[in-house]
């Protein structure tokens, strides 16, 4: 059983690199996504995606499920509970790092994307 966290900036090809692995994709702009489709995007609300991201990671890996989780993770200490899941279900935990430089599709501003940028930790 596995946990891959794949991080990067906005645009980075975090997702598209996800969706080609055999694992149950989750990550937090999942939570903003309405039953009619349309993506709105709340930062109130942020900490409760992540969460919510952690619980589909647990819920699936309790299955003894691959898991694969696409999301920023511009700090370090951001993965540190996805470390704590792995370990609690004995799951192999693989960190990936895109770099790619694709048109985000969340609309993220470049400002916001250039503070990201600033923050990030190898």
């Amino acid at each position: 059983m596995k946990l891959t966290l794949i991080r990067g900036l906005p645009g980075s090809g975090k997702s598209t690199l996800a969706k080609t692995l055999s694992a149950h994709h989750v990550e937090a702009d999942m939570y903003f996504v309405h039953e009619n489709g349309d993506y709105i995007f709340d930062v109130s609300q942020l900490e409760q995606a992540h969460r919510w991201c952690q619980q589909r990671t647990e819920q699936w890996l309790s299955l003894g499920e691959d898991v694969v989780v696409a999301n920023t993770f511009v700090r370090r200490w951001e993965m540190k509970a996805y470390q704590r899941i792995a370990q609690r279900f004995g799951a192999e935990l693989k960190v990936i790092t895109c770099k790619g430089e694709y048109q985000n599709i969340h609309g993220v501003s470049p400002e916001v994307i250039a503070r990201m940028r600033r923050r990030w930790q190898e």
